[in-house]
């Protein structure tokens, strides 16, 4: 799905898109997936999005403020909140569409 129609949206979606890195990465330890993932902002077209990368499945993205990436994964909604973006790396159980963060021509899944 394009990444304007779910952000105006209210449900799960897979997005592909491209933006801007407004934020430095940080880390933490995730209480139901029990494994680290790392999070930042992106400015997209349709609006602010956070990233949040499992990097116990995917290599870490050694992201900096400014940098254009590309993303591929499931925007999630959380009222109040800006949209989520998880699930940007492959699948081992093979059971969920596999996601990717590109950056400087490196995909990171």
């Amino acid at each position: 799905m394009d990444i304007t129609t779910a952000y105006a949206g209210s449900h799960p979606a897979q997005v592909e898109f491209s933006g801007t890195v407004t934020t430095p990465a940080h880390y933490f330890y995730g209480k139901r997936s029990h494994a680290t993932h790392e999070a930042f902002d992106v400015a997209t077209t349709a609006g602010p999005v956070e990233i949040v990368d499992n990097v116990s499945i995917a290599p870490r993205v050694p992201v900096t403020t400014g940098d254009r990436i590309d993303v591929r994964g499931e925007m999630v909604h959380d009222p109040g909140k800006i949209p989520i973006v998880h699930w940007t790396h492959h699948d081992p159980q093979g059971t969920h569409p596999d996601g990717f963060i590109r950056l400087d021509g490196q995909t990171y899944a």
